[in-house]
């Protein structure tokens, strides 16, 4: 089994647990003390989930020590390819797509030349009531980094 294919197999391992055993992210989210949009992906393979955690969530779902093995290495982050295909995926790049350059453009006018780190970074995902039907709210609040001065 290839390196992502075991983180791949653990997310799927924890879908299964965590609705056999009617938790809710925020609930297992809650229990090791991380934000919930942070122990989703971590969850499903897209971060490292530190040991004491990765034994917590398995505890909790009855993961065998492969699977919380697999939960703790760092993961392999390849493009989107099929994910693409995904309405809710492809919404974002769709969005990306639009507003990047607008984003990029206020990045540079309000901070100047840099960018927004992906490492030192939360999101939160909301829901709002709205009188058109409810809204998503998505928050992704990052670090500014500059640029070093070019030559």
């Amino acid at each position: 089994m290839s390196y992502n294919a075991a983180k791949d197999e653990a997310g799927q391992r924890i879908r299964d647990a965590k609705e056999r055993a009617g938790l809710t992210w925020s609930q297992i989210a809650e229990a090791i003390d991380q934000p919930r949009e942070w122990t989703i992906s971590a969850l499903l393979g897209m971060h490292p989930v530190p040991e004491a955690a990765a034994t917590t969530v398995g505890e909790m779902l009855g993961l065998d020590d492969d699977t919380i093995r697999a939960l703790q290495r760092q993961p392999y982050r390849p493009g989107l390819g099929e994910l693409a295909n995904d309405p809710t995926i492809y919404r974002f790049t769709e969005a990306i797509a639009v507003y990047g350059a607008a984003i990029k453009e206020i990045i540079h006018e309000d901070f100047g030349d840099g960018i927004m780190s992906a490492i030192d970074f939360d999101v939160r995902v909301t829901r709002r009531e709205h009188p058109k039907g409810d809204r998503i709210v998505i928050t992704f609040d990052g670090k500014y980094l500059t640029y070093p001065p070019r030559d």
